[in-house]
């Protein structure tokens, strides 16, 4: 048997039954289908070929498990280091961690959004309560800022083009960070963005979407309270220039479904840094956006 040298192969795999495929694997584990994969082509997860699939036995899948609890400790006490190091402006200390996790195992979805984003939310947790200086705050964003630029240059695009959504924040809310983390996460499962960063006037967003064929939806992201009337008028640019297409608000100023229906919106993305990327799942498998697409 040829074999790829890439692949740890199993040979408990090669009988089919009570094997599973990476599909399965990426269900059971609550990952992405392209994480599994990665996880057989680092050899991580042993597997073995069936014709055109790749089959797993449950025990490697359960050992897998194990050790990612341990890896989620190491992941915790490495976000902790990460929030050091941007408070102290250290930007190549601060990408040298990250990239020390990209070789070892996770990918860039999950550097964000178990490295990068729970460092973010401390710190402007610390902030808030006065235990992090206006100073550290600002060398802080400094360092997201730079480290979050390198990183989202491993979202391509994978797989068959899903189609376009766009992102702003409304106008007055300056917050760059998370329409940029929302965006690098929807690139991750397929879809293209456009990114229209923070500060967003609603006239510049209805001309941004009103010259995008593919757009399946947009959403506002809102990150600063006492900004209800511009993600409103943003909402309504959307609407008159493209009417019909899904609009997702969201964002740490919006607190319930209630309050983003009551800014405008067709969908509300809930709390979590997956919430965007989620949500978008959501509607695409919408019969609304099926229309607007025109498969039937």
């Amino acid at each position: 048997m040829t074999t790829d040298n890439s692949l740890v192969l199993n040979s408990r795999a090669m009988d089919a039954p009570g094997t599973m495929t990476i599909q399965e694997v990426a269900d059971a584990l609550g990952v992405h289908y392209m994480t599994a994969y990665r996880y057989v082509r680092q050899g991580r997860l042993p597997a073995t070929r069936r014709g055109a699939e790749w089959r797993i036995h449950p025990s490697d899948v359960a050992s897998l498990t194990t050790t990612a609890r341990r890896g989620t400790a190491r992941t915790g006490a490495d976000s902790e280091a990460l929030e050091r190091r941007m408070l102290a402006g250290d930007s190549q200390g601060a990408w040298w961690l990250l990239q020390s996790h990209l070789g070892g195992g996770l990918d860039p979805s999950g550097v964000l959004t178990e490295l990068v984003v729970p460092a973010l939310r401390s710190i402007g947790e610390r902030w808030a309560s006065g235990e992090v200086s206006v100073a550290e705050e600002h060398k802080a964003t400094a360092v997201a800022q730079r480290v979050i630029g390198h990183l989202g240059m491993q979202f391509g695009r994978r797989g068959k083009d899903r189609g376009t959504v766009a992102l702003a924040a409304p106008s007055g809310d300056l917050h760059v960070l998370p329409v940029a983390i929302a965006a690098d996460l929807l690139r991750w499962r397929g879809f293209d963005v456009v990114e229209l960063g923070g500060n967003a006037p609603p006239a510049a967003i209805g001309d941004a979407v009103a010259k995008e064929p593919r757009l399946l939806a947009v959403g506002i992201v809102s990150t600063v309270s006492g900004h209800d009337s511009e993600v409103a008028l943003s909402a309504d640019s959307v609407r008159a220039a493209v009417p019909g297409i899904p609009v997702f608000i969201g964002g740490a100023a919006v607190s319930s479904e209630a309050h983003a229906h009551a800014m405008g919106a067709d969908v509300w993305t809930g709390p979590g840094s997956n919430a965007v990327a989620e949500t978008m799942e959501r509607i695409v498998g919408s019969a609304e956006v099926q229309a607007h697409r025109g498969v039937s």
